[in-house]
């Protein structure tokens, strides 16, 4: 009800704005934003990547605060530019995506531990990745789990809806977040070197980061280097975090109300990384190599965390490679492929015994070995008569060994492993300038292989039977663009996508300290079915830029923890009424529906000082119900907001406020109503072109950002642990960006 009475208002102001913007017409045209996710059909040429690159900042990148908007995809694109990651200084994707229209996180632990939710879909159903390739942690396998790249390192942050999933497998059916770096660098840096240096602070928890980022290279050959470190202490929060205070005798490390101090207990963090990158370029080949390392130490809020002494060690060491041969016959107009390695480990410390300190040590240890490749050809386009027609076809092939030991118990899951190969097709009609159409397929195979586990478990020892399921997921998908006057462009699109359950749906029978819940996997868990329409409209031309789109989507055996009401022992795996600590969480499956809506605009209002002032707003919403009309858990609430800015060429300023209404559209069990919140943020950069250094020139940009200035207390209604973890308080971070 709420997102209707926004949404109707937005609507027509939208229609106001256009009308207006034609009279006024003082039309302000923008550079295209290049995106590289959404589509292995690339429209433009390949660029000659053997010249080096102009001297100094492109003249042609958008203003900084400019609202990228993204016409020429079928997909619903999301874009995070540069100079907004370094505004932004989030330490997650899950925090830097949080404010984006149809984009949450899961704020298990903010600043440390949050993974993006689309439109309500998470985990198993959101795919994050960097140049291509799956981030390859474990955050899928948990919501205490950090994902391994990190914001510091990124240049643009793309996430994709859509027809595009198809490309990345039926695990993206929600989405995919690809992160874009320059660790296998595709050009030779003008006058063969250039160098950035990002650094920032925040008051909120004393935080500082630091990033540095060297290119280099001669003749064929380009290098890459970076490093980043940041650093963090628990962070000042309102109000005193634990709705329910906790039971002194039960968790007597735990923080009283009388014992408050103004910070979320627990909340500390460190993380640090470094990457190795080359690459060979030539006229019509492009082969690059990168090896980076991922680690982090943080600590895990809320009352059993702060009672154990919770913290996550997590390391992670990938190998990255990807390449290109443009034209290698007459009918190919390029062969691409990508490939990565990873070997990742976490160990979750704590205390056995909270009443011993000599009990604290290795909990619980993730591993995840995983290697992925995918290759795709695209062909030159061919003349239908009516239409022109571009191909590009791919194969995508993986294979994954996880395993989740402790020393108090059997843990979450026995080894398991699986491998996947899938083919897929994208087919690209162009009708007219003005009208093109997209047809695209996927068939996959999956196979599984690991334990299932009997309960409970006898003498404090799982019993488990071998299991091994293999499935043959097939998805296919159409979209249309139609450009409409006024510079107006119209999307359709709609999908068919199967998704095949992923081992901890399958093979999980244990203590989930994370989530606070015993799961308990299904191996005959069935094939998961999303039949999706979504229509857009948008507008990246003029003084007035916006998009807005409505999606509906038809889930068949919709794959969810279903929380039973009863408790479990996590070293026995007895359940019942008040047996353990732990809630029983089994993987089940029930027919879903998932709706919503997003909107959000820009309007250069008029001319000021040296540049323009304006007003943006946005809205998203999104409701997921069971068929018998019961809620899917943990669900974002309906959000709209809006602001002023300026900018010019140098400076950039802004005011913004968020509003969250309360989300009361809760599960029956395990879920309590989240209440709303404002969070106003403001900001104030200054960018300047300095002396040229050795003949290059440089940009130096510094700035101060506000964040949640009201210091209003707010819960996010997705994260497990939104009753005892608060969002940070009151915030300013200054930073400070000089590259050349």
């Amino acid at each position: 009800m709420v997102g209707r009475k926004v949404a109707l208002p937005l609507l027509a102001a939208a229609l106001s704005a256009i009308a207006w913007d034609e009279a006024a017409r003082g039309q302000t045209v923008l550079p295209e934003i290049v995106v590289t996710a959404p589509s292995p059909i690339r429209r433009a040429p390949a660029q000659e990547t053997s010249r080096p690159a102009e001297p100094g900042p492109s003249n042609e990148a958008p203003a900084p605060g400019t609202l990228p908007i993204v016409t020429d995809q079928f997909a619903t694109v999301t874009v995070v530019p540069n100079d907004e990651i370094r505004r932004n200084g989030a330490g997650t994707l899950g925090d830097l995506l949080f404010s984006k229209p149809g984009i949450t996180g899961s704020s298990f632990a903010p600043g440390a531990s949050s993974r993006p939710i689309i439109r309500g879909l998470d985990v198993n159903r959101v795919r994050i990745q960097e140049n291509g390739i799956g981030a390859n942690g474990a955050s899928d396998l948990g919501e205490d789990h950090f994902v391994p790249v990190d914001p510091l390192i990124a240049n643009q942050v793309e996430v994709i809806r859509g027809p595009a999933t198809l490309r990345f497998g039926s695990q993206a059916i929600g989405g995919v977040v690809e992160t874009v770096n320059n660790r296998i660098p595709e050009v030779i840096p003008p006058h063969g070197v250039s160098a950035e240096f990002r650094g920032a602070a925040t008051s909120v928890d004393k935080g500082l980061n630091g990033a540095v980022l060297l290119d280099a290279g001669g003749g064929n050959f380009a290098i890459h280097l970076d490093a980043f470190d940041r650093t963090a202490g628990g962070y000042h929060v309102p109000r005193y975090p634990y709705l329910v205070p906790p039971d002194p005798v039960a968790a007597p490390h735990a923080t009283q109300p009388s014992a408050f101090d103004g910070k979320q207990p627990n909340s500390a963090l460190h993380n640090d990384g470094f990457s190795v990158g080359g690459s060979y370029i030539f006229s019509d080949v492009f082969l690059g190599f990168a090896v980076s390392q991922n680690n982090a130490l943080y600590h895990i809020p809320g009352i059993d965390g702060e009672d154990h002494g919770t913290r996550i060690d997590a390391h992670q060491t990938k190998v990255l490679t990807k390449g290109e041969w443009r034209s290698p016959f007459s009918f190919i107009d390029a062969i691409r492929f990508w490939g990565g390695a990873t070997d990742y480990k976490h160990n979750e410390l704590g205390l056995a015994d909270d009443t011993n300190p000599a009990s604290d040590g290795v909990r619980q240890i993730f591993t995840n070995k995983e290697q992925e490749a995918r290759v795709e050809l695209q062909f030159m386009p061919m003349n239908l008569r009516f239409a022109s027609l571009t191909t590009a076809i791919g194969v995508q092939g993986g294979h994954q060994e996880l395993t989740a030991p402790s020393p108090d118990n059997p843990g979450l899951w026995d080894p398991n492993h699986n491998s996947r190969i899938a083919g897929y097709i994208f087919n690209e009609f162009k009708f007219s300038e003005t009208t093109k159409a997209q047809l695209a397929g996927r068939i996959e195979y999956v196979d599984l292989s690991g334990f299932a586990r009997a309960f409970p478990f006898v003498g404090g020892m799982a019993v488990s039977t071998p299991v091994a399921v293999n499935f043959a997921p097939k998805s296919a998908s159409f979209g249309l663009i139609q450009n409409f006057a006024w510079d107006l462009v119209g999307s359709l699109t709609a999908q068919y996508v199967e998704r095949a359950p992923k081992p901890a749906e399958l093979f999980s029978g244990g203590g989930h300290d994370a989530t606070a819940t015993f799961d308990k996997g299904d191996p005959s868990l069935k094939i998961e079915v999303a039949e999706s329409i979504e229509a857009g409209l948008r507008r990246a031309i003029g003084p007035f830029r916006f998009e807005a789109t409505v999606y509906y989507t038809k889930f068949k055996g919709f794959i969810f923890r279903r929380l039973t009401g009863d408790t479990c022992d996590g070293g026995t795996g007895v359940c019942g009424p008040g047996v353990g600590s732990l809630n029983e969480a089994i993987y089940s499956q029930r027919d879903a529906i998932f709706r919503g809506g997003e909107f959000q605009s820009q309007i250069d209002v008029a001319r000021l000082w040296r540049g323009w002032w304006g007003v943006e707003n946005q809205f998203d919403v999104v409701r997921a119900t069971f068929l018998d009309g019961t809620n899917v858990p943990r669900i974002p609430p309906v959000r709209i907001g809006g602001g002023l800015f300026y900018r010019d060429n140098n400076w950039l300023a802004r005011v913004n406020l968020i509003h969250a209404f309360a989300q009361n559209d809760i599960a029956i069990v395990g879920e309590t109503p989240t209440p709303g919140y404002n969070d106003l943020k403001a900001e104030l950069s200054y960018r300047q072109m300095l002396a040229a250094i050795g003949g290059v020139d440089s940009e130096l940009t510094l700035g101060v950002v506000g964040s949640n200035l009201l210091n209003s207390t707010m819960r996010n209604s997705v994260s497990y642990s939104k009753d005892e973890v608060l969002m940070p308080g009151a915030s300013v971070r200054v930073f400070a960006n000089l590259k050349y």
